[in-house]
């Protein structure tokens, strides 16, 4: 009956080690980009609390999400900025922890969650860009 148990043991250990291996790493931004993103997200925010559309619109990448109704500024503070900076969402943006994951373009990006939605912020060879608002699965 020992030697039974012990072999059941050894079998149910034996399934579970391969789950262990294969689990992703969670990615780890750099020193450097971390810093960078931090610079960024300063005046994002600093635009987010002053309520600047403009400069907001700024630090987005154009034409935004790729749509070209959205192309530039005016467009943005329009069809974007109204619809989805909210006070509530401001505020959010404000306190809110950013988080950091590659995409599979292997594109380096900063998340904020606040409610439904996501906001993704993406380096680029411009700097850290706003690139999408997205629907938080």
């Amino acid at each position: 009956m020992k030697i039974l148990s012990s072999l059941l043991l050894v079998a149910a250990l034996t399934q579970l080690v391969p789950a262990f291996a294969q689990a992703p790493k969670q990615a780890v931004a750099s020193a450097a980009l971390q810093k960078e993103f931090d610079d960024f997200i300063a005046k994002f925010r600093a635009a987010l609390k002053a309520n600047d559309a403009a400069a907001v619109a700024g630090m987005a990448r154009l034409p935004f999400m790729s749509d070209n109704s959205i192309g530039d500024a005016a467009q943005f503070r329009t069809k974007i900025y109204s619809r989805d900076f909210t006070a509530k969402n401001r505020a959010c943006i404000q306190r809110g922890k950013a988080v950091y994951g590659r995409d599979g373009n292997n594109d380096d990006n900063y998340f904020i969650f606040c409610g439904q939605l996501n906001f993704v912020f993406t380096k680029t060879p411009a700097g850290f860009l706003l690139t999408e608002i997205g629907v938080n699965d």
